[in-house]
């Protein structure tokens, strides 16, 4: 039998997603902590996210570039918040072979201060505005001690957007654009919905003026960061003198904006679908969408497999496997494949093909549905849609019922305590913040952008509410 994974997801989590992700061929350790191996079909559901997202990204004029990993040490000091913020978390180059090196090279913990050595020999004019540039690529930050696969490792692949605009109401108007695209893409292809809002002054970005993020809740209750979209102003563009002349012929400094996607969404989407029983995709970007598995005898064998091909040719649009490996009954290959996560599976034998037709069995709930052969084209996309919205679905109860609407000091405790996400009105201070950390081992999430009317006092500090926040446990 396939290996089964033996650890419960509402018992210890940890363990048992630790087993999903290398049971279910996803990814393999390495001999460097926090760097993992992505095996094939985890890196086909990442160039998934990859390409839907670099084709919305097209189609709002943003372009693809490539950057060095190494940053010289004076580059990455430019700009002193950002460093400050990042230099913890920073790998150096200090050898070439046996020679030391002049100056150290840090490997790219992100790219702002190498592009926007660039950005100010390349802007010069108003007409060279807007510049919408992307690129695709690896980062390495090593200040954390606990790595987790996709959630949390030393290295990751990500996009950075680094846009540049001639005044800030165009930057800031490209939010919205970017942040639709990600929601886009977590809804429609990792059914997975989020929690959008600004984040506090202490959790911005190192540089950013504000950080707008993509909140998810996990399902042992904790929260964790996606997708995120920052509103730079100024500040990268004085520090790297990237300016420009308007159409008065006046030297104005640019505005900037960052925004990214990682790797990170992969252990969201395994973390929050997968069950017991293994991995569980959304059909979207499933490396393997259906697969068919022939009922072999001696006497009908060949009918049989001939007929699982003319399916497979008939569902040609989906990535579609026929598992006619010999040695492995129907049943190991029942496991296997649900130990995978293939949505759909499509059972076929010689009884079946009597009927002229075939049985459709659902990876996200087990239901099974004979279908005629003639009606597969009509019910394998309606099925594939049907298991996508399930699974939003169940991933939204989750949100919805992990969140905690509370008033005071002590309600807060509890809904944390009990491992929910806390909405509360709080001052919004960075010192009231700590406050809540070190009492809790909370930290804001971030504020909705959409904010009621707010009155009465912070529970924390007793100082005038000014916005309502997320708050939570968080990775």
């Amino acid at each position: 039998m396939v290996n089964n994974v033996t650890a419960k997801k509402s018992g210890d989590f940890s363990e048992w997603y630790t087993q999903v992700i290398q049971k279910a061929d996803l990814a393999d350790y390495t001999d460097v902590s926090g760097c993992i191996v992505f095996k094939p079909r985890s890196y086909s559901i990442w160039e998934r996210i990859r390409d839907e997202t670099d084709k919305r990204f097209k189609k709002l004029g943003i372009q693809n570039v490539y950057f060095p990993i190494f940053i010289p040490e004076k580059t990455l000091s430019k700009e002193a918040e950002h460093v400050k913020g990042f230099i913890p978390e920073v790998a150096w180059v200090t050898h070439a072979g046996n020679t030391k090196l002049a100056e150290r090279l840090a490997i790219r913990p992100t790219s702002e201060t190498i592009m926007y050595e660039s950005y100010a020999k390349w802007i010069r004019s108003w007409r060279d505005l807007p510049l919408k540039l992307n690129q695709w690529n690896n980062v390495v930050r090593w200040e954390f001690r606990h790595p987790i696969p996709f959630l949390r490792t030393r290295e990751f692949l990500w996009n950075e957007g680094h846009t540049v605009y001639a005044s800030k109401e165009e930057a800031e108007k490209e939010q919205d654009k970017i942040i639709g695209t990600y929601e886009d893409v977590c809804t429609n292809l990792l059914a997975l919905p989020s929690m959008t809002g600004k984040k506090s002054k202490k959790e911005t970005f190192a540089g950013a003026e504000y950080t707008i993020s993509m909140e998810f809740v996990m399902p042992q209750g904790k929260a964790i960061q996606g997708p995120d979209f920052h509103h730079d102003g100024q500040k990268f563009a004085k520090a790297y003198n990237i300016k420009f002349l308007d159409e008065e012929g006046k030297e104005q400094y640019a505005w900037q904006n960052t925004f990214a996607i990682t790797t990170r969404m992969l252990g969201i989407m395994i973390a929050v679908h997968s069950d017991d029983k293994g991995l569980v995709l959304p059909p979207r970007v499933a490396p393997t969408q259906v697969v068919i598995v022939p009922i072999l005898f001696d006497d009908s064998k060949k009918k049989v497999l001939a007929k699982c091909k003319e399916v497979a040719k008939l569902l040609e649009s989906f990535s579609v496997e026929v598992d006619d490996r010999e040695g492995y009954t129907p049943g190991w290959k029942f496991n296997e494949w649900e130990m995978k996560g293939a949505p759909l599976r499509i059972e076929l034998g010689p009884k079946d093909m009597e009927k002229d037709q075939a049985v459709l069995v659902r990876r996200d709930n087990g239901e099974k549905k004979p279908v005629k052969i003639s009606s597969l084209s009509k019910e394998v996309p309606e099925m594939m849609d049907a298991i996508h919205d399930s699974l939003y679905k169940k991933a939204y109860e989750l949100m919805a019922s992990s969140l905690a609407e509370v008033e005071t000091e002590a309600e807060f405790c509890k809904a944390i305590d009990n491992k929910k996400v806390a909405v509360t009105r709080w001052c919004g201070e960075p010192k009231c913040e700590e406050y809540v950390k070190e009492k809790t081992g909370a930290k804001s999430l971030n504020m909705p952008l959409k904010q009621p009317k707010v009155s009465g006092k912070c529970p924390f500090c007793k100082e005038p509410a000014k916005v309502v926040a997320r708050f939570g446990r968080s990775y």
